[in-house]
């Protein structure tokens, strides 16, 4: 039985069980328009683009920027970093700094439950 949250979606294996490539298979359609509705960049979006590449740039010349060692990696184990949080519309980037690099030892931390 479909739910009402599924409507539209053609019926599957996915409805019954998680099935991630069945319900692509049952419901992919491919786009066959032009790029025409593809916007320009916003103007802070630029602004942030010309940022991110003054460090990239600043990065090749001098090496990695910076490295955190008292964090392991992972989605919440950094406050939010920002390259020019004015015109960020995205916040929390990567870790607290521009370029910063986190650690992952040994394969990272994994917490299973």
């Amino acid at each position: 039985m479909m739910r009402k949250e599924w409507t539209g979606f053609e019926e599957g294996n996915w409805t019954k069980q998680v099935d991630v490539r069945n319900f692509i298979q049952k419901n992919y359609i491919p786009y066959k328009g032009d790029a025409s509705f593809l916007q320009n960049p916003t103007s802070k979006t630029v602004i942030v683009w010309e940022k991110c590449e003054e460090l990239l740039k600043e990065e090749l010349q001098k090496g990695i920027l910076g490295v955190d060692l008292h964090h392991i990696s992972g989605v919440d184990n950094f406050k939010a970093g920002y390259i020019d949080k004015e015109n960020e519309i995205i916040l929390g980037l990567q870790t607290d700094e521009p370029l910063k690099r986190m650690i992952n030892p040994f394969g990272g931390s994994r917490s299973f439950r």
